[in-house]
């Protein structure tokens, strides 16, 4: 995929479904009594990897136009044993998330997914669910494939490592199958929609703070799911609309939870001139948002603002390769172990534009106001860095490439062509 040096982008566009949101909405679907009707669903290649796992368990799963999606629940208990091992494609979602859930089931299962989940912790996840009573192992007790045989569980009360919302629900739906109520403590909030739906489906989930129990329910009852637009796709028009001279972008429909609302912050104390309209809530809260472009100015990402905007990061690196003055991105350790090392892709990107770019041990040092120049990118199989890149060559002098521009199916189909829509 080439790009070329922008003018401004200037339009309205709906990026598609939260990613997060549609994970759930199938899993906790097919686990509920009844039909769960899903709308603005993301048809990208880790949801449809969602999707596929569950119908391989015996859930009857119809895909229709207009991103709508049929859920027929099974309930709790109803999930069949699958003739084959589970593969989960790139999703670390999916992986995490459902061996959560298939701790508490009577039959053994076996869980895989490509290359790039064979390198991902998975540790993490192994440790509290044994301590609940899994029977759990993994190659190394750390990747994928992982082998998960009938356990009975228990409640337990366990504090993460890490603020990790995969890692949190992973234990809050193995949850739904213990002997007794589970509690997850967090180091920092993270984003919150697996407590959300839990609820809106009758479970009881208790939060106070950083501390979050969820009570086994006898039942979940179906309940329909609109699934707002993800912000994490929306940053980075959010960010080309800030950093693209002449740019007006609207947004429509994002989703802007507040454990997930991050990047809006953090943009906004670059100077960025962000305005939100239509504020409603459907069980996510939602709005329209409008970008125009501004002069931006370093700031510092760190603490507890990480969770909120983890996949967001490489983007706003972006952002701060263009601000005047320096950004300091820290306490971003967990970048390490996404789809890529996105700490060393960036920075290594970045400086191939021509940035001033400094990796750290848990982020890097961005010395902002250089003028960049197109290059031929890697993309290194991360969806997140291949749409970062894009939106660096719009502000690029010359000619950029990215390599293996279809790796944005994992989160976002269609990225190009709504770029090109606003003008890039």
């Amino acid at each position: 995929m080439k790009l070329q040096h922008s003018t401004g982008l200037t339009g309205t566009i709906t990026v598609p479904g939260d990613k997060s949101v549609s994970h759930r909405a199938v899993m906790l679907g097919a686990l509920s009594d009844g039909v769960t009707h899903v709308t603005g669903f993301l048809m990208g290649e880790d949801c449809l990897s969602t999707i596929d796992c569950f119908r391989k368990m015996g859930v009857q799963i119809e895909v229709g136009a207009d991103h709508d999606v049929t859920v027929h629940g099974v309930g709790l208990h109803g999930l069949q044993k699958p003739s084959a091992r589970l593969y989960t494609g790139n999703s670390g979602t999916t992986t995490r998330l459902i061996s959560g859930i298939l701790a508490g089931q009577p039959f053994a299962t076996t869980l895989t997914g490509d290359a790039s989940i064979e390198k991902r912790p998975m540790g993490r996840i192994i440790r509290p669910l044994r301590e609940m009573g899994a029977d759990i192992t993994g190659v190394d007790d750390k990747f994928c494939p992982l082998s998960i045989g009938p356990g009975h569980l228990h409640g337990i009360a366990y504090t993460l490592p890490v603020a990790s919302a995969q890692l949190k629900s992973a234990i809050l739906l193995a949850g739904l199958y213990a002997d007794g109520p589970t509690t997850v403590i967090e180091p920092a909030p993270s984003r919150d929609h697996t407590e959300r739906m839990l609820r809106a489906l009758g479970c009881r989930v208790d939060t106070d703070g950083c501390r979050i129990t969820v009570y086994p329910p006898e039942k979940l009852t179906a309940r329909d799911v609109a699934v707002p637009a993800d912000i994490s796709s929306a940053a980075f028009f959010l960010v080309a609309g800030a950093i693209v001279p002449g740019s007006c972008v609207t947004i429509q429909g994002v989703g802007v939870n507040p454990t997930r609302d991050g990047v809006l912050e953090v943009l906004r104390s670059m100077g960025a001139d962000i305005t939100l309209s239509n504020l409603r809530d459907d069980g996510e809260p939602i709005c329209d948002i409008t970008v125009r472009a501004s002069a931006l100015h370093g700031t510092e990402i760190g603490g507890a603002l990480i969770p909120r905007l983890i996949d967001e990061l490489p983007v706003l690196a972006v952002a701060a390769a263009c601000a005047q003055g320096e950004t300091v991105i820290r306490d971003a350790a967990e970048l390490k172990v996404k789809e890529s090392n996105r700490i060393a892709a960036m920075v290594t990107e970045l400086t191939r534009a021509g940035a001033d770019v400094t990796e750290t041990d848990d982020g890097m040092v961005i010395r902002g106001g250089r003028p960049l120049h197109g290059a031929a990118f890697q993309t290194y199989h991360d969806h997140r860095i291949a749409m970062s890149m894009a939106v660096c060559a719009l502000v690029c002098q010359g000619e950029s490439e990215i390599a293996d521009d279809g790796v944005v199916a994992i989160s976002y189909p269609d990225f190009f062509d709504a770029l090109r829509r606003l003008g890039g």
